[in-house]
């Protein structure tokens, strides 16, 4: 919010000689941040000053008109400027800036040489001094106003200081003249003004014009008033376009000046409708399926079912409370309009203007919340300016339709600021804050709060004593930090996720962090099937952005955007992981209990609360793209494969502290896995998560790498992990056998694995798979896998007997189960 000292200062009685330090010091006790206050005065540097133009020269032979001029600025000798604008004459009073000056940017003014003649400064126009947006000519003041020579500052209203500020979403009342002078009358304890305590014209009988409200509850309240015959020429006061240029708002006509000028003081948004252009009468209601509007800025919008529209025979004319249609706005030669002030629902506007990204200053201020009792005072004065500056005649006929339902009472106890708070207010000293707020205070020990209509932010008790705290200053309250009581330390869980999170890092993963929101397509795209529970997915009421409006059931979809995202920026390796939630709805239609703040739920609430959350398991995930091992002068890389995700995988559950002899490995189809190089991850017996090569159909939707691997676990799905013994180191030497073994290619290697430790007993210390080995000679469909055994005894050295016993036990074991034999045997 963009205002100056001078308008605030028309509404409330503030300090004659306050400074720039002490308004900022009262903005931000009030809990507004100020961006800036800038002195325009200081804005520009040297000497601005009048000027009487004396003599003009017309300079011929160049490419556009240029002016020799000179001009009184109260020195003895006139002072030669040349200028390119012809909007002056000998005789006008003008603005000078001097050598030496410098405008807003960095201007530097000189003297200087240029179209062959000296320039002694320069005339400005209201553009160069940044006091409009007006640059179609110079500035030329009223004959009379001023003698040349003196400052110009005061007279171009470059003699303010400007404030900006940032308004907090609960705070809309603040988003205005009228908002920022009456917290600012609070605080310095001065008289306050109301711009809108007018003397309005009440709604009559009969309409202006015939409007019918279909929708009460997306608009509560809808005025309006009816001028004709304008002047289509009439200029908007310097004064208005002066302010508006202030508060960041391009003047753009006297109609749509005034709607906008008013929407900066009161803090009620309006529009001007061209009365000629609207065929029959206006319905307000909500938008239906496949009605489109284009809106002033010239897009074409698919409308929603919730969007609240103003529309007449032709259909929607306004997207209402964001941004008006092209077909009914105000044009050139418009001379009878139709204003418009209402109030909406707040809710309404901020999705519908999320849902359009049309963030409007209309649209800002309704969503955090208009007072429904400005629309007939903001109508009144609109009339009024407008009648004023551009003649016309009022109709006297009024619309109100009002159907907003009144502020409810709060009951406060008296005693309770001052117990939350921590300081000794009093309820008399509680009930007087409250009422200079506006809120109107009844009771002793307990009080009944009415709040005024410009707080909607106040509904419950908690938010009386916010304000208390804010306006009894919050620079009073002390600080004291809380008794910090002992702590257990990290849960099992957290310690858990800890150390997984370690071991992938120190395996060369890097940790990422993605938002937990996806698109509608982001299943599609992972090539989910059409029953895989993963497809049911929590739709958000208010997303952060409408194409992202689920709760992902997956860490996959967001990681691997990350995964997309980094390779598109020139990384060729990458691996990354991600620890977090994921959210599976309860496939229940159930609505969610109504649960107020005055007590506690009970049991059934809580449980029927709790019913309809979704669960929300903490998995891992890990993806992979490029060389697992870099190339180098040492010799070839090594490109990831789906081997390196299941590794991944059993390195993060060993870290969760599983032995290695609890997981296991098998082949398995699930999305968005190869179906041939796709493996289930299981832990005592129960699949944990997945890992493999991603589809070749997902890595096309998602534009990927080829064989890009990737697994996810559930980490709240393992098991606690144990308490672990000291191992026990034998000081015996090893004894090691390898074995390879000819199997069947479809006999899975973590199964061979899990029978040669069955067979060989408890002398067996390790067994792991070295080597896999195919050709002709083993076989159609068969395959070589080549074990390394090590055996010891922790009371002695092993002899060979007992070593060959044991291997051929587990080869046994083997030949069994799975028609293993001994390779070259």
């Amino acid at each position: 919010m963009k205002t100056s000292l001078s308008w605030l200062r028309e509404y409330v009685e503030l300090p004659a000689g306050i400074t720039a330090s002490e308004l900022d010091a009262a903005l931000t006790n009030l809990g507004m941040e100020v961006e800036g206050i800038v002195d325009q005065a200081g804005t520009i540097l040297g000497d601005l000053v009048v000027g009487r133009v004396l003599t003009i020269e017309e300079l011929t032979g160049f490419k556009k008109p240029i002016r020799f001029c000179t001009v009184d600025v109260g020195n003895p000798e006139p002072q030669e400027i040349v200028c390119g604008a012809r909007n002056f004459a000998e005789g006008d009073l003008v603005v000078v800036i001097l050598p030496g000056g410098e405008l807003p940017g960095g201007f530097r003014i000189g003297a200087r040489k240029t179209y062959g003649r000296n320039s002694n400064g320069m005339i400005c126009s209201a553009a160069e001094l940044g006091v409009s947006d007006d640059h179609s000519g110079i500035i030329v003041l009223p004959a009379g106003s001023a003698p040349p020579g003196v400052d110009a500052r005061p007279i171009v209203g470059l003699d303010d200081v400007l404030i900006e500020v940032e308004i907090t979403p609960d705070r809309g009342y603040e988003m205005s003249v009228r908002g920022i002078a009456r917290e600012l009358s609070t605080y310095f304890d001065v008289p306050f003004q109301d711009p809108a305590a007018l003397d309005s014209a009440a709604a009559t009988a009969e309409a202006p014009h015939p409007i019918v409200i279909d929708d009460v509850v997306g608009c509560d309240r809808f005025a309006a008033r009816v001028v004709r015959g304008l002047d289509p020429a009439a200029r908007s006061p310097e004064w208005m376009r002066r302010r508006l240029v202030q508060a960041g708002i391009r003047a753009i006509s006297l109609p749509v000046d005034i709607t906008n000028y008013l929407m900066l003081e009161f803090g009620q948004p309006m529009h001007v409708f061209d009365l000629d252009s609207l065929r029959g009468g206006l319905v307000v209601r909500r938008a239906r399926a496949g009605e489109k509007l284009t809106t002033l800025d010239g897009v074409a919008r698919a409308l929603d079912a919730e969007d609240m529209v103003i529309c007449d025979e032709t259909g929607p004319i306004s997207l209402a409370a964001v941004m008006g249609g092209e077909t009914s706005e105000w044009q050139e030669g418009t001379v009878n309009v139709l204003l418009e002030a209402a109030h909406w629902d707040p809710v309404m506007v901020g999705r519908t203007a999320r849902r359009h990204k049309l963030f409007s200053e209309a649209a800002k201020r309704w969503e955090r919340g208009v007072d429904p009792a400005l629309p007939l005072a903001a109508l009144q004065k609109a009339v009024d300016i407008l009648v004023e500056h551009a003649g016309g005649t009022v109709d006297p006929l009024v619309l109100d339709i009002d159907n907003v339902v009144p502020p409810v009472a709060l009951t406060l106890p008296a005693d309770a600021p001052s117990r939350l708070i921590g300081l000794p207010y009093t309820g008399a000293q509680a009930a007087d804050l409250l009422r200079k707020i506006g809120c109107e205070v009844s009771g002793d020990e307990v009080l009944s709060v009415v709040p005024p209509t410009w707080r909607p932010d106040l509904v419950a008790p908690i938010d009386l004593i916010e304000e208390v705290a804010r306006l009894g200053g919050y620079n009073e309250i002390p600080s004291l930090l809380p008794p910090a009581g002992s702590s257990r330390g990290l849960t099992p869980a957290q310690r858990q996720r800890r150390s997984v999170g370690r071991a992938l890092a120190e395996n060369g993963y890097v940790e990422v962090l993605s938002y937990p929101f996806v698109s509608p397509g982001t299943v599609d795209a992972l090539g989910l099937p059409p029953a895989d529970p993963r497809r049911s997915a929590v739709r958000l009421t208010n997303p952060l952005s409408e194409e992202e409006p689920l709760l992902r059931t997956t860490l996959l979809g967001p990681l691997l955007g990350i995964l997309k995202r980094n390779l598109g920026r020139g990384r060729r390796d990458v691996a990354l992981f991600e620890a977090g939630t994921v959210f599976l709805p309860h496939l229940t239609s159930t609505a969610p209990p109504s649960l107020g703040v005055d007590r506690r739920p009970t049991n059934a609430e809580w449980a029927a609360a709790n019913a309809i959350v979704p669960e929300q398991p903490w998995h891992l995930a890990v993806v992979l793209a490029g060389d697992i091992e870099p190339a180098g002068w040492w010799g070839a890389g090594r490109a990831a494969t789906w081997a390196d995700a299941i590794e991944a995988a059993r390195v993060a559950i060993a870290a969760a502290g599983i032995a290695e002899t609890r997981i296991a490995v098998r082949a398995a189809e699930h999305a968005p896995w190869h179906p041939g190089r796709c493996a289930a991850i299981l832990v005592d017996g129960e699949v944990v998560g997945h890992a493999g090569e991603l589809h070749p159909a997902v890595l096309t939707a998602l534009d990927l790498p080829k064989r890009t691997s990737a697994a996810e676990i559930d980490l709240d799905a393992l098991p606690e992990a144990p308490v672990v013994d000291a191992p026990r180191i034998s000081t015996f030497p090893p004894a090691l056998i390898d074995v390879a073994l000819v199997l069947d290619r479809t006999v899975p290697a973590a199964d061979v694995q899990a029978a040669l430790a069955e067979g060989a007993g408890d002398l067996l210390e390790s067994v792991s798979l070295f080597d896999v080995y195919e050709s002709e000679q083993l076989g159609a469909d068969k395959r070589s896998l080549a074990y390394k055994l090590t055996f010891r005894a922790p009371d002695r050295t092993l002899t060979s007997e007992e070593t060959i016993a044991a291997r051929d036990a587990a080869v046994a074991v083997t030949s069994s189960r799975f028609g293993a034999t001994l390779r070259g045997a």
